[in-house]
């Protein structure tokens, strides 16, 4: 098994995650990151599902996805915090010890309003995170989504609310797709390994000239991201943990899913080799 290279069941979407599991087992795939959706699909339930995972030989690296804390209402706000408290109890019974947030933002609200929002939503659950053992990782989404997904834009505003929060179980996942294009990338990632934040590690690529901007990356070395380059600056701040392969693409989808397999294990060995 190769401990390094972790796949996350959305990017081989038309598997179930029995049939993932096996596959990625079958291939060395060291790590599995479950999204909720696989997870609640499994007949067996959550739990059960995890256990299949770790049955087949795989770590358990992360769940996707929490977070979305922001909103004009107040009620609204606490549903969101409450959904994140049973998101955390979903992760323990995965067995998965960290759960990434898409933090969200809310149109016609400040960027600003929704950042502080965010940074009240994930410390009103982390007495809960705490409890259960769970880890949270913020992670920063491109500008393009500023305004309805995340206003956590930049490495450097997760990093300013993990370390503003101060808590072990809060920190940072950094996603190339999310933060190849920003001229600070180096020195926040070195911040981020400096304060002991950096949690988790995402690859894919992006594509020249995408056919959509959500469901179109591409698989590392077919776009336009020195993903090398930025693999570097994330193992010299110490970090060694999985490499996830995050792919959301209607075009690889399509396509023969075993043949796609063997294509992700061996980009990532092409990356491994520099």
């Amino acid at each position: 098994m190769d401990r390094s290279l972790c796949i996350h069941t959305i990017t081989t979407k038309p598997w179930t995650l029995a049939e993932a599991a096996k596959k990625y087992a079958a291939a060395k795939v060291g790590g599995i990151t479950v999204w909720r959706d696989a997870a609640q699909a499994h007949p067996d339930g959550i739990k059960a599902a995890g256990e299949l995972c770790r049955s087949e030989g795989l770590d358990v690296v992360s769940y996707v996805r929490g977070g979305f804390f922001t909103a004009a209402e107040g009620a609204a706000r606490q549903a969101a915090i409450d959904e994140n408290k049973k998101i955390i109890d979903e992760a323990a019974e995965l067995g998965a010890p960290l759960i990434v947030l898409v933090c969200g933002a809310t149109p016609g609200q400040s960027l600003f309003t929704s950042r502080q929002q965010i940074q009240d939503g994930i410390h009103a659950c982390l007495d809960h995170a705490r409890a259960a053992g769970v880890k949270l990782g913020i992670e920063p989404l491109h500008p393009m989504y500023a305004d309805s997904r995340s206003a956590v834009n930049t490495m450097g505003q997760a990093n300013d609310i993990a370390i503003a929060l101060d808590d072990d179980h809060v920190g940072v996942t950094a996603d190339v797709f999310h933060l190849w294009w920003d001229e600070r990338l180096e020195t926040e990632i070195q911040r981020c390994g400096e304060a002991g934040k950096l949690f988790s590690f995402h690859i894919c690529d992006w594509m020249n000239q995408p056919a959509d901007f959500l469901n179109d990356r591409g698989l590392m070395g077919e776009g336009v991201i020195n993903v090398r380059q930025i693999k570097q600056w994330v193992e010299a701040t110490g970090f060694r943990g999985y490499n996830e392969v995050e792919i959301f693409s209607d075009r690889w989808w399509a396509s023969d899913q075993d043949a796609f397999l063997g294509k992700i294990v061996d980009a990532y060995a092409a990356l491994q080799k520099s």
